[in-house]
């Protein structure tokens, strides 16, 4: 099988072909007020309209060519026999940080008792009360200190924004190593997708970055600006050290690109990664969040003439001129959240109005909800397939963060 045909990514607008999503699941019903902030969440999505519009949404892209595969399928299948499903769970048990010996014991004989495979998966993802374990008891200090928490195992609500857990990158991954403790455990479904899955059997992957590394890198901060140029977030979730790491795996390893420009955000919840603050829709066309132009520094990275070895510079034009630099462009749209009004960005900005997944050059997918900058970008020229949002954007991320390409077509420049 050629390498191509299964991981191929080198533009943010090549039309779609291939994308990774999760339904959200029960996780959802998880949340409560006392632990949002633990679980990364602003917000309680309604998990049954955000099924309806997680659903628009993968609807919407088969309606226009693209293939959706669905994270929680592709795992239920990557375990194809019982020494990686004994695999997969206890080191899903290890990385759930379940103290006591017995309970890790209880846990492993509850998750093995699920029917199929994709049963046990969901019930990994939306997490295991206490209350579900028949013999659970408290059995220890440790048990007795935290008697009041409702879970053995914690649900992962944020798994339906895709991007983040990991990213192609031409015919690469970046398997990412999150920011935080509660997002991290989500890399484990994407590791063994790529190590297991019948899918890439023997196809050999490039990894770019890894789930074990001690610095953090997310996908929402990796965007794939053309064959030669990616831009790389330094923010709140991705570290620079993470992006002088990736920088040099990538040169290292005869891919096409040729420079990473690290884009320095401000480290603050509404700009949580580049992409929420800036995407690209077009050859020459990208949304932006008028904020981030002023202390915004961007930075490139080149392969040095020594292995291993980086040039470092700090780019002093404006952000429009760094873009024209590197893709080669005339001229190049700024097109600005709310249309730079402060107000609607402010409100815009948070829930995703910069957050657009193009699925061809021009041709976006948008929440609803951001009408300002949903007619704005009609004006110039940008097709749109408008989704319903009030429910998925309590998640804090649009329809950029909600899935993960997997092949893309490539674009003539």
């Amino acid at each position: 099988m050629a390498m191509e045909n299964v991981l191929h990514v080198y533009s943010e607008i090549g039309r779609l072909k291939k994308v990774l999503l999760h339904r959200p699941g029960k996780e959802i019903e998880n949340l409560t007020p006392d632990l949002m902030d633990r679980l990364l969440f602003d917000d309680i999505p309604y998990l049954e309209i955000a099924r309806q519009e997680h659903d628009a949404f993968a609807q919407t892209l088969r309606n226009n060519g693209v293939e959706v595969v669905y994270l929680e399928d592709l795992v239920a299948e990557s375990l194809t026999d019982n020494d990686i499903k004994t695999e997969f769970i206890d080191e899903f048990i290890k990385e759930a940080n379940i103290k006591s010996k017995k309970k890790r014991e209880l846990v492993k004989e509850y998750l093995l008792g699920f029917s199929t495979n994709r049963e046990m998966v969901d019930k990994m993802m939306e997490g295991i009360r206490k209350e579900e374990i028949k013999d659970y008891k408290k059995i220890s200090l440790v048990d007795m200190i935290e008697s009041d928490y409702p879970f053995i195992v914690d649900p992962m609500p944020n798994l339906y924004f895709t991007r983040d857990p990991f990213a192609t990158i031409g015919s690469g991954i970046s398997l990412n190593h999150m920011r935080t403790v509660t997002r991290n455990r989500e890399t484990l479904f994407s590791k063994y997708i790529f190590k297991y899955h019948p899918m890439f059997k023997g196809v050999e992957i490039p990894f770019w970055y890894d789930r074990d590394e001690n610095t953090s890198m997310e996908g929402g901060d990796q965007l794939i600006l053309s064959d030669k140029v990616l831009a790389v977030g330094i923010s709140e979730r991705t570290e620079a050290a993470s992006v002088e790491k990736l920088a040099r795996r990538i040169f290292n390893n005869n891919e096409k690109f040729e420079v990473i420009l690290a884009f320095d955000i401000p480290k603050k919840r509404a700009f949580m990664h580049l992409d929420t603050v800036f995407t690209m829709i077009d050859y020459d066309k990208f949304t932006i969040h008028p904020e981030i132009e002023g202390p915004l520094t961007v930075y490139s990275l080149r392969k040095g003439e020594e292995k291993h070895k980086l040039i470092i510079e700090k780019e002093t034009m404006e952000l429009s001129d760094i873009l024209k630099k590197y893709l080669n462009l005339d001229k190049v749209t700024l097109i600005r959240c709310g249309n730079g009004n402060k107000i609607d960005a402010g409100r815009e900005q948070w829930n995703d109005g910069s957050n657009t997944l193009a699925i061809a050059p021009g041709e976006v997918v948008v929440y609803s909800r951001n009408h300002v900058t949903n007619k704005l970008l009609e004006e110039h020229g940008i097709k749109l397939h408008v989704i319903p949002s009030s429910e998925l954007s309590r998640g804090r991320g649009g329809p950029r963060c909600m899935s993960m390409p997997l092949i893309r077509e490539d674009i003539n420049w």
